[in-house]
């Protein structure tokens, strides 16, 4: 929901460290992977109720995240870092909550399970959108630096990195955490299916 807003502050805040790895000769790709091989370790960490190393691990995830972007705006995109980007995320995310079922499955897994579900409507919706956008040759104008036409909603990247920090720093929360995400998640997902049949009508 707030995603567009803080772009601006986002690529100022990245340009400086981009241009470092930029003279360093790392690639954006490279950001990529390293980012997404720390979220894959999020996994553990929160399994084995190291809350505050997953907490460090998932904000590096989220801070690589970024400066792949703003590397990429240096060096020139990709599409394989588009597709990079957009396929690791939606991993990263559904890593989160398993970690947490793993860590208690008696009171975990199922909240899990939901927030996992409402993520894969979230997710389906999302690049369902972008798929057809972009056979019609249409752009997100709020999301210009984005590599596929990109559709907003109420949950969207900065909503879900604020609940996954909340959940590691009071994880006794997190089956009412995730409950109430995912019921906004699956709001988000029938206002894109909403948004979609109105934008796609024949």
């Amino acid at each position: 929901m707030i995603d567009a807003a803080l772009l601006p502050l986002q690529h100022r805040l990245l340009r400086a460290p981009a241009q470092a790895l930029v003279a360093r000769g790392i690639s954006a790709d490279q950001v990529t992977l390293a980012g997404f091989a720390l979220g894959v370790l999020a996994l553990p960490a929160l399994a084995f109720g190291a809350w505050g190393l997953a907490l460090a691990l998932i904000v590096a995830n989220r801070l690589a995240d970024g400066l792949d972007g703003a590397v990429a705006r240096l060096t020139g995109p990709t599409d394989r870092g588009a597709f990079l980007d957009i396929a690791f995320d939606f991993a990263f995310y559904a890593l989160v909550p398993l970690g947490f079922a793993l860590a208690d499955p008696g009171t975990n897994a199922l909240p899990a399970a939901l927030l996992i579900a409402s993520f894969i409507g979230t997710g389906s919706s999302f690049l369902a959108f972008a798929a057809i956008a972009a056979k019609r040759g249409e752009v997100a104008p709020a999301y210009p630096s984005k590599g596929i036409a990109y559709l907003g909603g109420l949950t969207e990247g900065a909503e879900t990195i604020a609940l996954f920090l909340a959940m590691c720093l009071v994880p006794t929360a997190f089956p009412l955490l995730a409950c109430l995400f995912a019921t906004a998640c699956t709001l988000t997902t029938v206002l894109r299916w909403w948004w979609g049949w109105r934008a796609f009508a024949p």
